[in-house]
């Protein structure tokens, strides 16, 4: 199941949304080609306002990694009309937070105010959109902060180096092959021109959509949202690279050395559909079927009854273009790797040939209600969720229904898909350990 990971706290209260009643929201297009959802709750004097851009690491040149997880950093800089460093100090002073995240696939930015302060939010989206202030001293600044996340998030973290180890081997085309963090000596080497030329690319309003979410008036936020995005030129939406990869059709063997690591770890992985398609979420079923949890399968063979692994884990980590399919365990004691791996595949063939009790079932099926009910329990979530619908998925009204495709999803189904993707012949085999003397 997607895990949408934007919760926290600000003066003790949250909006609430009960999944037991639509989710009600409207949608509209400025003439300059901004997307516009609009989503009232009432419940709590909070309001969200959020923009996503339809860019991520996959937008970025071989030589270049990094652009789009530099810019989630760069526009925090400044503007013409908000001077270098006071982004936060304007957001906090009036009552605020905010935040930015990025993946291979976009970028999202968003802001949580008091409900009296939706027209500032408002103002600092169309800023960061309209006049970016984008020179040497932000790109400089912001160069150093990025390599120090790099050196805490992945050079210095045990197993910081899972996701890159394992997409260099999955993809040899689509530029899903490298990291969202990117390549230090890529940065360092862009000129400014090159990072004036990304924005002017990718951050326009035909490749955005801004979202609105919380405890405002409807009439007033469109004529806010027209007096400050209203003025936007109109720019062709930047055209998006098509990539392709073969199957994956003989059992890939590889390692990793990692000095920050003292077990080794046994990962396997498959290269599965875009997270729009039925398969995806018939995927993340299946992870959930064995690794979810103390009563999960995998954990139940190999923690509980082998005492083989310490730690076991199956997600389904979907994008928009392909998905990656991991399963993870690190061993007990002398334990050979070969043998989780052995494991791994024997867990796969039952769900293949045999098909689920009613009981997992409904307990699936209890889990994923759950977790839906979560990632959209507050005015956050709702707006993140509205976002991401719209733009990664095409079709807004999955937040009222896509618990339903889930429902749908049978017993011979998730046989079925596991035949069609997780076989040994489609794998990669990746022993992730400790850096050798």
């Amino acid at each position: 199941m997607k895990k949408f990971g934007l919760a926290f706290a600000f003066l003790g209260i949250l909006g609430t949304t009960s999944m037991a009643q639509e989710i009600e929201f409207e949608e509209y297009d400025l003439p300059n080609g901004l997307h516009v959802i609009l989503h009232q709750d009432h419940s709590a004097p909070v309001v969200v306002t959020s923009v996503m851009y339809h860019v991520g690491a996959k937008d970025e040149q071989p030589d270049r990694t990094g652009f789009a997880h530099f810019f989630e950093h760069l526009l925090f800089e400044g503007t013409e009309n908000i001077e270098r460093g006071e982004w936060f100090k304007i957001v906090s002073s009036n009552g605020g937070k905010n935040n930015a995240n990025t993946s291979d696939d976009r970028t999202y930015y968003y802001e949580v105010f008091p409900s009296n302060n939706l027209q500032l939010g408002l103002w600092m989206e169309s800023e960061r959109l309209m006049h970016p202030v984008i020179n040497q001293i932000g790109v400089d600044t912001q160069n150093e902060v990025v390599k120090e996340e790099k050196r805490l998030r992945v050079d210095n973290q045990p197993y910081g180096n899972l996701l890159k180890a394992v997409k260099m081997h999955m993809f040899k085309n689509h530029p899903y092959r490298w990291t969202t963090i990117g390549e230090m000596e890529h940065l360092d080497a862009a000129t400014l021109d090159e990072f004036q030329a990304f924005f002017k690319k990718f951050y326009v309003t035909t490749n955005a959509v801004l979202v609105v979410a919380g405890d405002f008036q409807k009439d007033q936020a469109k004529k806010w949202i027209a007096d400050y995005f209203g003025s936007i030129p109109k720019q062709a939406a930047p055209v998006k690279g098509q990539y392709e990869e073969a199957p994956i059709t003989q059992e890939i063997k590889a390692t990793w050395e990692d000095p920050n690591v003292q077990l080794p770890m046994m990962i396997t992985a498959y290269r599965t559909p875009s997270m729009k398609s039925r398969e995806a979420r018939v995927l993340d079923m299946i992870s959930t079927l064995l690794s979810d949890g103390k009563s999960s399968r995998l954990y139940k063979k190999l923690v509980d009854t082998e005492k083989k692994a310490l730690d076991i884990g199956a997600f389904n980590f979907s994008q928009e273009d392909y998905g990656t399919y991991f399963i993870y365990a690190l061993p007990v004691g002398e334990t050979p790797l070969t043998d989780l791996s052995a494991a791994f595949s024997s867990e796969i063939k039952k769900l293949q040939n045999e098909l689920i009790s009613e009981r997992e079932y409904e307990m699936l099926l209890n889990k994923f209600e759950n977790q839906f009910v979560n990632a959209n329990s507050n005015v956050e979530g709702v707006a993140h969720s509205l976002a991401t619908y719209y733009l990664l998925y095409k079709d807004v009204n999955l937040i009222n229904n896509e618990l339903d495709l889930y429902r749908s999803i049978t017993r011979e189904e998730i046989r079925d898909v596991a035949k069609k993707y997780l076989n040994d012949n489609q794998r990669l085999v990746l022993e992730y350990g400790p850096e050798k003397k």
